[in-house]
């Protein structure tokens, strides 16, 4: 087991996140295929989210990483958070999760309005890539929060906040 000190020290991964939502101001969730052994459970609900390539622009890895766990190029930036906001994993997840090198996810969260059908999505990966979700759903704003893992709430309860100005009807 890791000690704090070596925790403290570890860094968190710059990643993307993307509150996609469609015309009915409905918010596109997904439900994570587990990926490590503390990942299990009936909360694995999430918005599409993931790393930032060496180089790349926060804009341009959140259209990536659409494409990539979803299947989708129709949508359109409308806001992004003006900070990074992010999240610690599990204890028992460090040194596990995230190719054990991150203590947790800093993020830059986009809002995005799809701009195409539901039939637009797929989620078996082109490129061969692991797929990120097994199934997905349109959901109310206010209910995304309470339908991830505990670890990821408190900044999905600040992605609903800072986007809920952009989602009223």
């Amino acid at each position: 087991m890791l000690d704090d000190s070596v925790i403290a020290a570890m860094p968190y991964r710059p990643c993307v996140g993307i509150m996609l939502v469609n015309h009915e101001h409905k918010v596109w969730i997904g439900r994570r295929v587990p990926k490590w052994e503390c990942d299990g459970g009936a909360e694995l609900w999430q918005m599409p989210q993931g790393g930032i390539d060496e180089g790349e622009d926060p804009r341009e890895a959140a259209f990536r990483e659409l494409y990539e766990e979803v299947g989708t190029r129709h949508a359109a930036v409308m806001a992004e958070t003006e900070g990074w906001l992010q999240y610690d994993l599990p204890r028992s997840a460090i040194g596990k999760a995230l190719n054990g090198r991150y203590r947790g996810q800093k993020q830059k969260w986009f809002l995005m309005r799809h701009q195409g059908k539901d039939t637009d999505f797929n989620l078996i990966p082109t490129d061969g890539g692991e797929i990120e979700f097994d199934a997905w759903r349109w959901v109310e704003v206010e209910k995304v929060p309470g339908l991830v893992v505990p670890f990821k709430r408190q900044v999905y309860e600040q992605v609903v906040a800072a986007f809920a100005p952009y989602l009223k009807k």
